[in-house]
């Protein structure tokens, strides 16, 4: 069995990595390229046959992760898409709504090729396509374990990064050879986060695949950072200007309007007006409401007591173009939270283009700002950038609450990875930047586990005989018990009968 890496590896953006099992093909997520990644490696071409691919198995809807499945459909691939519940149907606004940002973008650029005599370009996909995609889309529950077909069995477990979203357990088995178990991060959630509960725990795994977005950097506290931005919000009105925040439509939004709500209810913020303008924030924070039982207790409490967390007074969603040209006339004392959260494209541009020059207002950066991207640009220290190809000066006070991240810290993953109950064999790692791979790589290594980073193009292979090896009785004992249903309560004697019986059963399948 073998893995190969054909994004996010060596770099942040583009998830994708595929499985070849028992001759069929299975994808781990297929997402966009942005910022540096995607002028570096285009998203247009894939180096696989699309219609060759069986099955995507998607960790979570971020457009990094999900942005290329209507592309895939396009070219032919016509398998299934396996998610959770919340993902699929995040991807059902998100997908179209990537589609539409694709055609917007086509149709600036042939303006201006037509008028250098220059062929007219396609968009990446259409509305319409993404549309056509999400007929592939297959939700399920968290905890099932689904047989996917012979050799491969997955299950979803709760990432705490997203609605939705997942860490992968995957059970391979290839002919006569051992099970073995890859689990696959996806992204891994920040602790404590508003509204969606904290990552799942796995007991063990052969192999994991790894995130390292934040592998170099410790967050700060979550509950800080919220009470900074209160401050921030407090110190730009006195000076007369905005907040403007550039933020991801699905997740982040959502949790900034728990967190205002929360000093609105406590009379800390008063008489605010926060614009969210984004249509497809509307639509995601309607899917948030559909799903409460992915929410932690905090706040289901809040949903019991009848109050919404994501609604309150002074929340203005705005939906058409008009009304948010119209937010450009708010001079001060505005919240403007709009998407997208690198800057890169959507209606943040033109509020950046009418607040960046102001030394009034304030910018807050609360996601990753990959490199090459607008944000990444201003949170540098740019002191000029170019939007709709007008240089506009970066005036405005700028600040960043890596507190307020969806990814887990450095801390954070080694964490996660050491409530596992033994090492894995190697863990390979995917989904970062240089320095941030290159570092917790030695954070590993320093702690003893067997880890690499992965590269564009390359291939894994599974060493089957891992299972098999008289120097793994501990991994075996592991997976033993793991296979037993109720360990609790049982006495040495109907453990060991237990564990006699799982031995038979593996035994008898050989």
């Amino acid at each position: 069995m073998k893995i190969e890496f054909y994004g996010a590896a060596k770099c942040v953006t583009g998830s994708c990595h595929i499985l070849k099992i028992n001759n069929k093909i299975v994808l781990l997520d297929c997402g966009l390229y942005q910022g540096k990644d995607a002028r570096e490696k285009g998203n247009e071409e894939f180096n696989f046959d699309p219609k060759a691919v069986d099955y995507v198995i998607l960790s979570h809807a971020h457009i990094d992760h999900s942005g290329r499945i209507p592309l895939l459909y396009k070219k032919g691939f016509r398998g299934k898409v396996l998610c959770t519940n919340g993902t699929r149907d995040l991807c059902n606004i998100m997908l179209p709504d990537s589609g539409y940002i694709q055609e917007s973008e086509a149709e600036w650029k042939n303006r201006k090729r037509i008028r250098q005599g220059l062929e007219a370009i396609e968009p990446l996909y259409t509305s319409k396509i993404a549309e056509e995609s999400m007929n592939l889309f297959r939700g399920v529950n968290y905890g099932e374990l689904i047989d996917v077909f012979d050799g491969l069995k997955v299950r979803f477990k709760d990432a705490g990064h997203l609605l939705g979203s997942a860490i992968l357990e995957l059970y391979v088995k290839e002919g006569q050879e051992e099970e073995v178990k890859i689990v696959y991060t996806g992204d891994l959630g920040n602790v404590n986060k508003p509204i969606i509960r904290d990552p799942e725990y796995i007991n063990y795994a052969d192999y994991l695949i790894m995130e390292t977005t934040y592998g170099d950097r410790v967050h700060g506290d979550i509950d800080w950072a919220f009470k900074e931005l209160i401050n921030i919000i407090k110190i730009t009105f006195e000076r007369g200007g905005n907040v403007v925040i550039p933020s991801f439509s699905v997740g982040r939004t959502q949790e900034v309007l728990y967190a205002l709500n929360k000093y609105v209810e406590n009379n800390e913020l008063k008489d605010i007006t926060v614009f969210v303008d984004s249509p497809l924030a509307a639509n995601a924070t309607e899917v948030f409401e559909k799903w409460t039982e992915y929410f932690d207790e905090e706040t289901k409490k809040l949903l019991y007591k009848g109050i919404d967390p994501l609604k309150f007074k002074g929340v203005k969603f705005t939906t058409s173009i008009q009304d948010s040209i119209e937010i450009n006339k708010t001079q001060k004392g505005a919240i403007i939270i709009s998407a997208s959260g690198m800057c890169e494209a959507g209606r943040i541009k033109h509020h950046l283009k009418h607040n960046l020059w102001r030394r009034e207002s304030s910018i807050v950066f609360v996601g990753y700002q990959a490199e090459g991207t607008l944000g990444r640009a201003i949170l540098d220290g740019e002191k000029k950038v170019r939007i709709f190809g007008e240089t506009i000066a970066v005036n405005a006070k700028i600040y960043s609450l890596e507190g307020l991240s969806g990814h887990a810290d450095r801390d954070g993953l080694i964490n996660w990875l050491d409530k596992l109950m033994e090492k894995p064999k190697e863990i390979l790692l995917v989904h970062g930047d240089e320095k941030s791979q290159n570092s917790f790589n030695e954070l590993l290594k320093s702690k003893e586990y067997k880890s690499r980073i992965m590269d564009i193009g390359e291939t894994y292979y599974i060493n089957e005989d891992f299972n098999r090896s008289d120097q793994n009785v501990k991994h075996r004992i592991i997976k033993l018990l793991n296979s037993i249903d109720n360990i609790e309560g049982m006495n040495k004697e109907d453990l060991i009968k237990e564990i006699g019986k799982v031995i038979n059963r593996n035994d008898n399948k050989k």
